[in-house]
């Protein structure tokens, strides 16, 4: 069994810490006319079709979310609410302390490393702030690709721009969006972050059935790495 090439990330809950929403979301639907209760229920119910850019831009995003609301703000409000919105998931997203000194051990140790995540508009607009950014060879997001896990499309997507098979390829997350099971029927490797903190994580379609390998802490992916066996040319 051949060293692994390259480990791929989940973003939020697993290169993070558990995400829940701020006053900011409470901010942004105030600054829509939208009752705050009303404007989360409507983003729950539709995670996936935003995260696949079904609404069009972000502005066209929350206007269709307006609508499902029953109000109707005005364009100078919409645009004052993208940026609040942006600002708000900026607050919400924490790196786990061990997220950068993860990815630079596996670094150091000749991997690659990306991302792929469930997302809208924002996440692709904050990862570049993030010190985790310049230690990422791809970015997969669902936003882009028009898909969301587990949904094979991402999972080949990173595989390809790496030009790795996915065999050699190791997927790590919280196991949300049914993302381990999607990365196992697309050829890589998964393994399930664990942590205590997750169990108060905002999360859609987990993989409750995941009966696969999994990390007490995120840093535990080197040791991973490391304990598989470098196959030997005869």
């Amino acid at each position: 069994m051949p060293r692994f090439q390259a480990v791929l990330f989940d973003f939020f809950g697993t290169l993070t810490r558990p995400v829940q929403r701020g006053v900011g979301h409470r901010t942004t639907a105030e600054l829509l006319g939208c009752p705050p209760d009303t404007f989360v229920e409507v983003l729950d119910r539709s995670f996936y079709e935003r995260a696949c850019g079904r609404f069009g831009s972000a502005e066209a995003t929350l206007r269709w979310v307006c609508e499902q609301a029953g109000v109707r703000p005005p364009e100078d409000a919409l645009r004052a609410a993208v940026a609040c919105r942006q600002q708000a998931i900026r607050a919400d997203t924490r790196l786990r302390a061990d997220a950068v000194p993860t990815l630079r051990a596996l670094r150091a140790r000749g991997m690659r490393t990306g991302v792929i995540s469930d997302c809208t508009h924002e996440l692709p607009v904050l990862l570049p702030e993030l010190a985790v950014a310049p230690l990422l060879d791809v970015r997969i997001f669902s936003i882009q690709l028009g898909r969301c896990k587990p949904d094979p499309a991402l999972y080949l997507a990173a595989c390809a721009r790496l030009g790795l098979p996915p065999a050699d390829c190791l997927y790590v997350g919280d196991g949300g969006s049914q993302e381990l099971t999607g990365a196992q029927h697309a050829g890589l490797t998964a393994v399930r972050l664990a942590t205590p903190d997750l169990a108060d994580h905002l999360v859609f379609n987990v993989d409750s059935g995941w009966a696969g390998p999994a990390l007490a802490t995120l840093g535990e992916v080197v040791a991973m790495v490391d304990s598989r066996p470098v196959a030997v040319p005869w």
